[in-house]
């Protein structure tokens, strides 16, 4: 049976999953009614992982004796500076999400759940994933400055990590 303070967590957690995929598809339509089709494929992408996400922490809420929510979620920004300030959100974003897996992990611990511990070690390790993959992103960005960004948004999808499920 899962503890009720672990699965208030895990609810919460559920929200934030699903605000991350609202929040790269609104970055990916910005992102493709600016020409930016590579930048917006790569969002795309991301958000789909996140709503997979979403579903996991549903489905293992379920399986262990509670019950998932699915609430109302606020409306993400829609307007972005270029691509190296919503690339620059994006991480901070991902780092918030870090900071939210290992909070649910401390509480996991108080409350003595170590199934529910066991289980979330998928999310830092997909945590460190995403966080590197969009540094990687800054990186490339800050190299090229306020020039051409044709070929990013050519190759930008090579430089996304497809491991996460």
């Amino acid at each position: 049976m899962l503890n009720t303070k672990v699965e208030q967590f895990l609810n919460r957690q559920v929200e934030r999953e699903e605000y991350s995929a609202n929040l790269y598809i609104s970055m990916a339509v910005w992102a493709e009614v600016n020409g930016f089709s590579g930048v917006a494929d790569w969002l795309y992408a991301q958000a789909e992982e996140e709503r997979l996400h979403m579903l996991k922490f549903v489905k293992y809420i379920n399986e262990r004796g509670g019950r998932a929510l699915i609430g109302a979620v606020a409306q993400p920004p829609s307007d972005f500076k270029n691509v190296k300030s919503l690339f620059e959100e994006v991480l901070k974003h991902e780092q918030f999400i870090s900071q939210s897996i290992n909070e649910i992990i401390g509480v996991c611990i108080d409350e003595r759940d170590f199934t529910s511990q066991n289980w979330l070690q998928f999310f830092v390790n997909e945590q460190i994933e995403e966080e590197a993959s969009v540094q990687k992103i800054i990186d490339k960005l800050k190299l090229i400055g306020d020039g051409n960004l044709y070929m990013l948004d050519r190759d930008i999808m090579s430089l996304r990590t497809t491991t996460a499920q």
